[in-house]
């Protein structure tokens, strides 16, 4: 998929689901659920043990499929570049990495470094970011997504963090370009109860249409 059908599709579906998990098989399970539950987005982070075969397992399961896998946590080029050759669709970073920016543009992928001051954002902005991060979104709550707008009225904002299906309508509303959730969607994985896990994604898809 071309990066620019990437962002239309994320401006369309909204929820990227963000999958930590503390093995490689955990993470396939986890991910499995949430696609079962609607959400199309799959952030898999490289705080995973074997992201990089997860990454590929799944690309190449959902191929010529509408679901979109890409890499979290990324800190720097050299494992966005690995990410990316593993099949990663798009690129988010909890920083600002001038370095992944341009890796990403190489290949043509969508990169989303992560920020928390409007000097951070406008620099990301400069440098190409295709979506911004705002990170950790829970430190700060919906209002900031219209506070960085306000100045920054061409940016592309995506909370990540404190997200959850109480407060995903606020944010959404509050302009955010798509948002991001974690824990809160896929907690039911910790005791292993995935149809948790599905019910939770089905609820943030509800939110979102």
């Amino acid at each position: 998929m071309d990066k620019i059908e990437v962002l239309a599709k994320m401006k369309e579906e909204k929820v990227i689901a963000v999958i930590r998990a503390p093995n490689e098989e955990q993470g396939f399970l986890i991910s499995e659920a949430i696609y079962q539950g609607g959400i199309k987005f799959l952030e898999l982070t490289m705080t995973v043990p074997g992201a990089l075969e997860l990454i590929k397992k799944l690309s190449e399961k959902y191929a010529g499929e509408d679901v979109i896998v890409g890499a979290g946590t990324v800190l720097d080029s050299e494992t966005a570049c690995l990410a990316i050759l593993a099949g990663a669709k798009f690129i988010v970073g909890p920083n600002l990495s001038p370095e992944v920016i341009t890796m990403c543009h190489r290949y043509r992928v969508t990169v989303m470094p992560g920020v928390m001051t409007p000097t951070e954002a406008l620099s990301a902005l400069e440098l190409g970011a295709d979506v911004i991060k705002v990170f950790p979104g829970g430190a700060f709550g919906p209002s900031i997504i219209k506070d960085f707008k306000g100045p920054l009225p061409h940016g592309n904002f995506m909370p990540s963090g404190g997200v959850t299906v109480e407060n995903a309508n606020e944010w959404i509303k509050s302009g955010s370009y798509a948002i991001g959730t974690g824990s809160s969607l896929t907690k039911g994985a910790s005791i292993g109860d995935y149809e948790a896990v599905t019910r939770e994604a089905e609820k943030f898809v509800a939110i979102v249409k």
